[in-house]
């Protein structure tokens, strides 16, 4: 038994056949992915010295990368997760494009760890021989655990559009019908199986909506445990955490922009559901600002030597073309495109949200460089400088090329909106959803 969906035809459309256009850019995307792997082997061979790596700046583009795609991975969670956990059911139709992000962002940032450190193999003396007094092993459990939770949180609520394909989709490939009947698991879609989901879901929502927070936070605790001037602060956890919920929702506007206008999924995405995400970006831009303001003020008000030299360095020196280009980019810009454009205007919300991505991106770059540019210990000595080499620059598009290959498959195998979540009513004689209570 499946649920009604009038707009069921739409959301199955594009998993019918795979198109002369999927196959071209997926050979491109796949080629980049290649071209990463096959530099990130040849760095592997000649060392780190290929990379723009130097003392004392030993982070910079690499994990730039981690904490960017740790970042989108937040997206899934907040849409799915905490927005669920707050009975905003106007987010149904966007849960599945986000916990793709969440899915498809994870493994790339573990790879740009991986491709930070010059001998990868020792990743598993994290695993064995870790100690817990350090930030690292609390870095590697949490994201750990983030990862294996959301693809649990992401297959268990795929389970009942899988079996869907199953008995709708008879005119796809063998191989591609023996898939959904094996991740169906015997999928019957009576009303006790969907009350047990349900219920699961409900379960891990309030699970992952403590994770999410405790994830960037410990991302952010790898830089904030140390020293270092510029990232010794209790505001860092919720800083980057902030960041990352923000970055993550402008995402889910671009993607699911993309995938209205090329999967023609105008009735199933209207305006009104950009519109609720137009009003959280302007919330979590508003709240960006706030942690800007809050923490250059509270370090420029103390006057200590080290934090002034990365004060200055941000404000006035080498990386004052950075720094104010990302505030233009994540705070002024979008929030005069969201009250005096966005409003039911999807492109110039996708244009915000690309803004707001490019500038979250180099206010992760910044946030690391300069501190290592200025240590606190040797300060007059150090006279540090650091350019990526084009070795990190085409790792770092390989990164973002296997995401992107990842998402556009998935696209053309599994319904990217939920068809059950946005069913009018489910076997159990409940409404799926209820009318948005969110309206643009």
């Amino acid at each position: 038994m499946h649920p009604e969906n009038k707009h069921e035809k739409i959301i199955l459309a594009p998993i019918h056949r795979v198109t002369t256009g999927d196959r071209i850019l997926w050979s491109i995307l796949a080629g980049l992915l290649l071209t990463g792997i096959a530099l990130w082997v040849y760095q592997f061979i000649e060392g780190l010295g290929v990379t723009g790596l130097n003392r004392p700046v030993y982070w910079a583009t690499y994990l730039t990368n981690f904490v960017f795609f740790i970042g989108l991975a937040h997206s899934g969670t907040f849409i799915s997760a905490i927005l669920r956990v707050a009975g905003q059911s106007w987010r149904a139709p966007l849960t599945r494009a986000a916990e793709a992000i969440t899915l498809f962002s994870l493994p790339f940032g573990v790879a740009a760890i991986l491709a930070d450190m010059g001998r990868p193999e020792r990743i598993f003396n994290v695993l064995f021989f870790g100690r817990y007094q350090s930030p690292l092993l609390w870095d590697f459990t949490a994201v750990g655990l983030y990862l294996l939770s959301s693809m649990v949180f992401f297959y268990l609520s795929l389970l009942p559009d899988i079996a869907l394909c199953r008995d709708r989709l008879t005119d796809v490939p063998q191989w591609q019908q023996k898939m959904y009947r094996v991740l169906a698991l015997g999928w019957q879609g009576t009303p006790e199986q969907f009350h047990r989901l349900e219920r699961v879901l409900d379960g891990m929502a309030i699970f992952m909506t403590m994770l999410v927070v405790t994830v960037h936070t410990v991302v952010s605790w790898v830089f904030g445990m140390t020293v270092q001037p510029g990232w010794h602060t209790a505001l860092i956890g919720p800083f980057f955490l902030l960041g990352a919920i923000l970055s993550g929702t402008a995402a889910v506007v671009i993607v699911l922009s993309i995938l209205r206008k090329v999967y023609n999924l105008e009735k199933a995405l209207p305006v009104k559901l950009f519109n609720s995400l137009r009003k959280l970006l302007i919330t979590f831009t508003l709240g960006w600002i706030y942690m800007i303001i809050a923490e250059y003020l509270t370090a420029g008000y103390g006057n200590m030597t080290e934090e002034m030299h990365v004060v200055q360095d941000k404000f006035t020196g080498d990386y004052a073309l950075l720094f104010w280009g990302m505030v233009v980019l994540v705070f002024i810009l979008p929030l005069l495109i969201f009250i005096f454009k966005g409003k039911n205007n999807i492109g110039w919300m996708v244009f915000a949200s690309v803004l707001i991505n490019i500038g979250m991106w180099i206010e992760r770059y910044i946030v690391l460089v300069p501190t290592q540019v200025s240590p606190r210990l040797f300060h007059e000595m150090a006279h540090a400088k650091y350019f990526p080499s084009i070795v990190e620059i085409m790792i770092t598009v390989a990164l973002f090329a296997g995401m992107a290959l990842l998402y556009t498959v998935f696209t053309r195998f599994f319904p990217i909106i939920p068809l059950w979540e946005t069913a009018e009513e489910l076997p159990t004689g409940e409404l799926s959803h209820q009318p948005a209570t969110t309206q643009g």
